[in-house]
């Protein structure tokens, strides 16, 4: 089933050149269905490109999604221009009295920052409260994951001494969750972050089991036992060559920036990269639309029912 988006959103060209099935928002009136509503706070930078990789993701799935992109009002942003905001985005303000079946919040590049030195944290912090009452699953990535253990369960994070940057292998840790379901024991994932959170104090909350870690880049995945809230530390969503874009951002300001780890081919920089993650990643977004959202979800758009306290 299609992903329905604006007509003219960019990404929709570049999917329907990949023979995926995007539907436009036109077309998508006059279905006689209730398409599951996903909600994506885009923080990243490169917003376009971002799009284009989490609809490719949730493309693949039998159900029917409805897509609303969502932007920071309290944030001016310097690499994406007013006019595409303005013709495909919304503010929370515009949404807050809605309710989704699912959320996504994305990374941005900003974790050496203090929580509280951003300059949308008083916003961000009104977004993950809000998802309590009006989101039945919020997937946080990255910096959102961070922020998000940070804002429910006061989980810190830290510097590391090298940016964790690269494909890592990772594996289960034996905990049973319907978002794992088809896992591989061992899976490999990208990582693109200066910050990390120590699994015990994400284990000592009681509320967020740690399903799958690796020995080189720490957390991957965790989620609370009820699927409301999945956190993962990585970005199974990155094209193959989006680590070597980022690299070459980087290293332009900071000579001593690493090569991503396990990337090139060769650890030769000038091999281009190859994705060797591109299942691990279409299999956690359909098992979380499916297993979080879609047998979860109340039938009628309404607020789910939440344990207030």
């Amino acid at each position: 089933m299609p992903v329905t988006v604006p007509h003219d959103l960019p990404a929709r060209a570049i999917l329907e050149a990949e023979k995926i099935f995007v539907m436009s928002d036109e077309r998508a009136a006059h279905q006689d269905i209730r398409p599951m509503r996903i909600a994506i706070l885009n923080l990243m930078p490169t917003k376009i490109t971002t799009e284009t990789q989490l609809l490719r993701l949730l493309s693949n799935s039998p159900l029917q999604i409805e897509i609303t992109l969502l932007h920071m009002a309290s944030h001016v942003s310097r690499t994406t221009s007013s006019e595409h905001l303005e013709a495909f985005y919304s503010t929370f303000d515009d949404v807050a009295g809605q309710y989704f079946d699912g959320m996504i919040i994305t990374g941005a590049p900003i974790e050496r920052l203090d929580f509280e030195d951003v300059d949308y944290w008083p916003e961000m912090t009104r977004i993950l409260d809000w998802t309590a009452t009006n989101v039945q699953s919020t997937l946080h990535v990255c910096w959102s994951a961070q922020a998000a253990l940070y804002r429910h369960y006061g989980v810190g994070k830290h510097e590391v001494p090298q940016k964790i940057s690269g494909v890592f292998a990772h594996r289960l840790t034996g905990a049973r969750s319907p978002i794992l379901t088809g896992f591989d024991d061992d899976f490999l994932a990208p990582h693109s972050r200066h910050t990390d959170v120590n699994v015990g104090d994400v284990e000592a909350t009681d509320e967020v089991e740690v399903l799958a870690v690796s020995d080189d880049a720490g957390l991957y995945l965790a989620a609370t036992t009820d699927g409301r809230r999945v956190f993962v530390t990585g970005h199974p969503e990155y094209d193959a060559g989006t680590l070597a874009a980022e690299f070459l951002r980087d290293s332009a300001q900071d000579a001593s920036i690493p090569v991503p780890a396990n990337y090139f081919p060769g650890d030769d920089r000038g091999a281009a990269p190859r994705n060797r993650w591109r299942g691990h990643g279409h299999l956690l977004y359909a098992n979380w639309l499916n297993h979080c959202v879609y047998q979860e979800t109340p039938f009628e758009p309404a607020r789910p029912e939440v344990d207030q306290a």
